[in-house]
């Protein structure tokens, strides 16, 4: 297939140079349902396939798939896109990732350009996941040559099923071990990957040392670092891979990859500090918990858990440490909360972990303190409160002065509101007081102004648009070179510009499965995703080829007399030309007669 004509620029991908052609190649070869209904179960509805979004919490299913144009959307919350985009909304992966997992079930090798450096590979070009891979191997080789480091997993309740689910090995101690595992203890791909530190003087040794060994995966299971916990008293306790090209610890949650489908069953997911929390709670039969990698709870975290489930449960220690872990959790929490689903907080006995709890008490108690935690709002409003004294004026001052950053940030609208009334509550003010203070502005809904005719070319420009990304072979029958000369400053000039590219590139013989992809990170890639879902609709209204041809033809007809006359309105205002000028101008070019309504 051809590369994109000129006025149709290659997109430049952020990680990679994926020819456009191979994208386009790979969405033909897939079929968008089977790879949603790998995380979805879908239903026939029509021509379609529905479900509950998996974006948002409802009851009756808005999302649809459809097959023939290979394209999600959901009526209810918009998200909408290709099985690329599907992947990368709903498991968090990136774009190249995304491709490389299509690629791999499809039978298909990503091509990589002479420019292209691999996010995954070093200078020198060894593959950092096979090198991570080569190490868990070894570390899970020595676990069972160690005694010591076997004793020490049976004593914390860990069973050999669970320590091979985890991939759970030993780091021996010595200072280059891993040189029985690499031929070339030199290499740089051993420092890129994080498992050997190399001094300012140029001397190497492994950073992983008489440690119990738990790989970190990414969404589709390719080891991307290690975590190493010591097996008696050591500092620090925990000691994770640093930052890598393939591991970034803010992103990344322990546990996640082996835990998806308990947490799908559960409707919730527990997030936990240590490795050793999530596995003894797998082991126990709680296999939806995950951990943070060394690092506090981020924004990116929970966003990336409210796509799987519908509740995340933090559990932290009972002490002042564990108190301030929720606290920066629940702050880096407040932009991404969603009505419908819920966030809160669970507090451990003193001097307890999920690890100790539940090897003492069991499954059954451990859960039925889930049950128990704390709302978010709870914890919000009484920590807030425990920060001044309530019984002064002063200290309700005080408690709307640090709630008001806070509240601003929730990003759920009814969650909000709830909030804010309780706040009015405790302060002793009204709720539209206490909205004016916050400079919140009302929710209550308000009569839509006056609404002004849109332009007829806009609907014009758009319903072109819907057609030829419906039957792109219409682009042939017509010559979009006035659609080039519109200037930037023209009515509806983003409209009539997406027009023109996308004629160029459906008259080019592109095969094309699906257009917003094909413009991905273009000027136009907008328009066309705001136009996808009408697709659908003209899909169920079944109108046939011919019918859809004379609608594009009338409606091409219209919009060039539309462009003409918009150039001759201009020479008037430029030459000062009369209205009878305009006249023999309209029977000259042919566009005389009645105006068309839009």
């Amino acid at each position: 297939m051809p590369d994109p004509p000129s006025s149709v620029p290659n997109r430049p991908y952020p990680r990679a140079l994926i020819p456009q052609s191979f994208i386009q190649d790979l969405l033909n070869r897939v079929d968008i349902v089977d790879v949603v209904e790998r995380y979805v179960p879908l239903k026939r509805a029509g021509a379609n396939y529905v479900a509950c979004c998996p974006f948002h919490s409802e009851k009756s299913p808005s999302f649809t798939v459809s097959q023939t144009k290979q394209f999600y959307y959901c009526f209810g919350c918009g998200a909408h896109g290709t099985a690329v985009g599907f992947l990368i909304e709903y498991t968090g992966v990136g774009f190249v990732e995304a491709v490389k997992d299509l690629a791999q079930t499809a039978g298909m090798q990503v091509p990589e350009t002479k420019f292209e450096k691999p996010r995954n590979k070093t200078e020198e070009g060894d593959d950092l996941y096979t090198v991570l891979l080569k190490a868990a191997q070894y570390y899970r080789q020595q676990l069972k040559e160690t005694p010591r480091a076997i004793e020490y997993l049976k004593k914390r309740g860990m069973s050999g099923e669970v320590a091979k689910e985890f991939g759970v090995g030993y780091a021996p101690g010595g200072w280059q071990n891993l040189q029985a595992a690499f031929t070339d203890y030199n290499a740089k791909a051993l420092v890129a990957a994080g498992l050997v530190i190399q001094s300012d003087e140029g001397k190497r040794y492994d950073r992983f040392r008489d440690r119990i060994m738990f790989p970190i995966v990414d969404p589709r299971g390719h080891i991307i670092g290690f975590g190493g916990r010591v097996l008696d008293q050591g500092e620090p306790k925990y000691l994770n891979s640093p930052e890598t090209a393939l591991f970034e610890k803010g992103r990344e949650l322990y546990g996640l990859y082996q835990g998806r489908r308990a947490i799908r069953e559960a409707g919730r997911v527990i997030v936990v500090e240590g490795y050793m929390d999530v596995v003894a709670l797998a082991q126990h039969g709680v296999g939806y918990a995950v951990a943070t990698l060394g690092t506090a709870t981020t924004p990116t975290h929970v966003q990336k858990l409210l796509r799987q489930t519908e509740e995340i449960v933090f559990c932290f220690d009972g002490d002042s440490a564990g108190r301030r872990a929720a606290w920066r959790a629940l702050e880096n929490s407040l932009e991404h909360l969603v009505d419908g689903k819920q966030l809160s907080f669970l507090f451990l006995p003193q001097g307890e972990d999920p690890d100790t709890f539940v090897r003492k008490e069991g499954k059954e108690k451990f859960e039925k303190m889930l049950g128990e935690a704390k709302p978010l709002s709870h914890f919000l409003l009484e920590h807030l409160k425990s920060q001044v004294d309530m019984q002064t004026p002063e200290g309700r001052a005080k408690l709307l002065q640090e709630a008001a950053p806070r509240i601003k940030q929730v990003a759920a609208p009814l969650l909000s509101l709830m909030l804010r009334k309780q706040l009015a509550l405790l302060a002793g003010i009204s709720q539209q007081e206490l909205d004016g203070q916050f400079q919140i502005k009302s929710t209550a809904p308000k009569p839509p102004p006056p609404r002004k005719s849109p332009p007829v070319r806009q609907s014009l420009a758009r319903k072109l648009i819907e057609l030829v990304m419906l039957h792109p072979e219409f682009a042939r029958d017509v010559n979009p070179a006035a659609l080039h000369a519109v200037d930037d400053a023209a009515e509806d000039a983003v409209a009539l510009k997406t027009l023109a590219a996308l004629l160029d590139a459906a008259a080019s013989g592109n095969t094309v499965v699906n257009w917003p992809e094909y413009f991905r990170d273009t000027e136009h890639a907008d328009l066309l995703l705001q136009i996808e879902p009408a697709l659908l609709k003209r899909q169920d209204a079944d109108w046939s080829e011919a019918e859809l041809r004379a609608e594009f033809s009338d409606g091409w007809r219209q919009l060039n007399q539309r462009i003409e006359l918009a150039r001759q309105s201009e020479s008037i205002q430029k030459h000062g030309l009369t209205g009878e000028d305009l006249d023999r101008l309209r029977v000259a070019k042919g566009v005389g007669g009645p105006k068309v309504n839009g």
